[in-house]
């Protein structure tokens, strides 16, 4: 074989064994404002998730991250969200997002009691062309990373807040964040919600600059004050530092879903959701 040839083969053998490191693209179709925009379910948890995906199509958002045991629909009593869903609910769901116009980007917060049952949220995940999982379960990452490189599936460490009585609970810190993925696959990285950080006394701003290049997704939230007591208000009226976080994702070429988390006037809060969006349309110049 002349030294041409060996060249090409080897470049081609080079290619099959490098992991594709792209992981599943949410369409430009789900842009609002620069970001894949939409909703984290739970801001809805009053309701089903069918319902769920109306309010944020009504809201103006593009995408949803769904949550595990919200209920799933009217017509399926009993019947609630999760990665152990029958087939024909699946389907159903499918369906639901198609006629919405929606697309399901994420799932979380999630965890898992078992490898084989994160290799089912791994599948579910797949079969609704997830982008991301979301999970504060840093003690599985062995498992995680496996079928993040199987699947191509991104994952986010999740963050709430400082728990002072739980000093096992560490997630909180990007810091921490930060030390137990920094060498793990590209894939696998934090889901990053500002609220929580602001909860734990800390500066939203910065915590996304700690943990620049590894943030996989956003649980976008502006609260009325720092620390414990707040609660979420419309982005842009707050002290969550919102414009400043998207110029930083921005900056870091942040192409993952950000997900409006709004925690509060729960049952009543389109219209404070409906304002998050068009927070965001504006910040885009209108798009």
């Amino acid at each position: 074989m002349n030294s041409v040839r060996s060249l090409f083969f080897g470049a081609a053998l080079a290619a099959l064994l490098v992991p594709n490191l792209s992981a599943t693209k949410i369409p430009a179709r789900c842009d609002v404002g620069g970001f894949a925009v939409g909703c984290q379910a739970y801001t809805f948890k009053d309701f089903t998730t069918f319902e769920a995906i109306d309010m944020t199509a009504e809201a103006g958002g593009k995408v949803i991250e769904l949550f595990p045991g919200q209920r799933l629909s009217a017509d399926r009593p009993g019947v609630k969200l999760s990665h152990d869903m029958s087939a024909a609910d699946l389907t159903a769901l499918k369906k639901k997002l198609a006629q919405s116009h929606i697309r399901a980007v994420n799932y979380g917060v999630v965890g898992a009691n078992s490898a084989q049952e994160w290799r089912r949220i791994f599948e579910f995940a797949k079969a609704l062309q997830l982008y991301g999982v979301t999970t504060e379960s840093v003690d599985q990452l062995d498992t995680i990373e496996k079928l993040v490189k199987e699947f191509d599936i991104k994952v986010g460490i999740h963050d709430h807040p400082r728990q002072p009585d739980n000093p096992g609970y560490r997630v909180w810190d990007p810091k921490y964040v930060l030390s137990v993925v920094q060498d793990r696959d590209p894939r696998i990285g934090a889901c990053a919600d500002t609220g929580h950080w602001q909860t734990s006394g800390l500066d939203p701003l910065e915590c996304v600059k700690i943990l620049k290049g590894r943030i996989m997704s956003c649980h976008l939230k502006d609260h009325d004050k720092a620390g414990t007591g707040a609660h979420c208000v419309p982005f842009g009226t707050g002290v969550g530092e919102v414009k400043e976080i998207l110029d930083e994702l921005k900056a870091q070429h942040f192409d993952g879903n950000i997900s409006i988390e709004y925690e509060y006037n729960f049952g009543h809060s389109l219209p404070e959701v409906r304002q998050c969006v068009d927070f965001m349309r504006n910040y885009g110049g209108g798009k």
